[in-house]
Formats: C-alpha cells, structure tokens, sequence
C-alpha cells in the first residue's frame, strides 16, 4: 500500500470518529431526558469508560481483529460524544463550526511540519507527556483554587502541547507505515491518535473563542 493511500485510511477513521463524536453530542443535546441522564448520574461512569476503552485499544491494538479495533473506535467516539453534547448546550452552533475549521486548519499545518520535517521527533514525546501530566495535576489543583488567569494559562499551554503531539503523532503513524503499511489496525491507532489531538484542541480553543449560548 502506498504512503498516501495509508494516510487516506487513517484521516478517514479519524473523520468518521470525529463525525459519531459531534453527531452523538448533538443527538444527547437535543434531548433534555437524554441530557438530565448524562449529567446527572451518569457523567463519572462515562469519563471512566472513555479512559479504559482507551487503555484497552492501546494495549490491545496489535493483538485485535481489525474488526474488533474498528468497532472498539466506534464505541469510544460513541462516549466522548455523550459528554461532549454538553458543548452544544453551552456555546453557539457557528462558534462550534467556526473553532472546528480552526481547529482543523492548525491541525492541517502542523501534520504537515510532521510530516515533512527531517528532525527525528521521538524525543519530543517525552517532553509532551511531561507538559501534558503538569497540566493535569495543576488542572486539578486549580479547581479548588478557581483561579482564572491560571485557567487561561493552562488553555494556552494545552493547545501548545497537543499542536506539538500533532506533528509527534504524524511522523509516528509514518513510522507504523514503515513498520507494517498493511497493518489496518495500527492506522486505526493513528486515527485513534489525531482524533485525541484534535479534540483537545478543539476544546481549548472553544473555551479561549467559543461564544457562550
């Protein structure tokens, strides 16, 4: 299979993931019952099963009928659109689609830098999973302290490091090619991949631009 074509696969999961994801949450945000649901007892249990699909395709990944991964991909885009409907409930439809040409326009630049650069990005991920674990922990003090400037900070910060996993991740999947350019379910983990960056992106740059509803 050829690079292009091996890409093409990858970009297209990631779409179809991105697609389940925005339509669920529209769906659930439609649907006051749905939502009252969701966010009422249901919303830890989610967040929970989100990581451990998570955990469960990475570990997994290489072992799995392409099916299985396939269909596993599906599930997890099925969950983080049940919480994710909570962003058509607090921001307006065009600042949505607005912040996701964004999102996908910073996404196309920096894939290209990835894709391209001739400097080998494997130790880049080190310092990205550093800066990605500080913010979470400081994510979690600062909701006790409540500081806003803090929280903008953390935004900011957030959006650096998943632009800069962006390019990791690219040169990563162009790595899964080189290894086995016939393996299906290793281009799913790279869909599975962008699909995280970009979501995060989208989010903090939703948070920073969004107009609230």
């Amino acid at each position: 299979m050829e690079i292009s074509k091996y890409f093409s696969k990858v970009f297209l999961w990631m779409c179809i993931g991105l697609a389940v994801t925005f339509i669920t949450g529209q769906v659930v945000a439609n649907s006051p019952s749905m939502v009252m649901e969701v966010f009422s007892g249901w919303y830890i249990l989610l967040a929970i099963l989100q990581i451990g699909v998570v955990i469960f395709l990475s570990a997994r990944i290489t072992k799995m009928q392409p099916t299985t991964a396939k269909i596993t991909f599906i599930i997890y885009s099925i969950l983080t659109g049940l919480t994710f409907s909570s962003i058509f409930i607090a921001y307006k439809v065009t600042s949505i689609m607005t912040v996701f040409l964004v999102t996908s326009g910073v996404m196309l630049i920096f894939g290209l830098i990835g894709y391209f650069t001739k400097i080998d990005l494997t130790k880049l991920g080190n310092i990205l999973l550093i800066g990605l674990l500080c913010i979470i922990v400081v994510s979690i003090i600062n909701m006790f302290v409540g500081n806003a400037t803090l929280d903008l900070g953390l935004c900011i910060l957030s959006i650096v490091i998943f632009l800069g996993y962006v390019a990791f991740d690219i040169q990563k999947i162009k790595q899964f090619y080189n290894f086995d350019p016939n393996n299906d379910n290793l281009a799913i983990m790279g869909a599975l991949e962008l699909y995280l960056d970009f979501i995060n992106i989208f989010l903090n740059l939703l948070q920073l631009f969004g107009d609230n509803d």
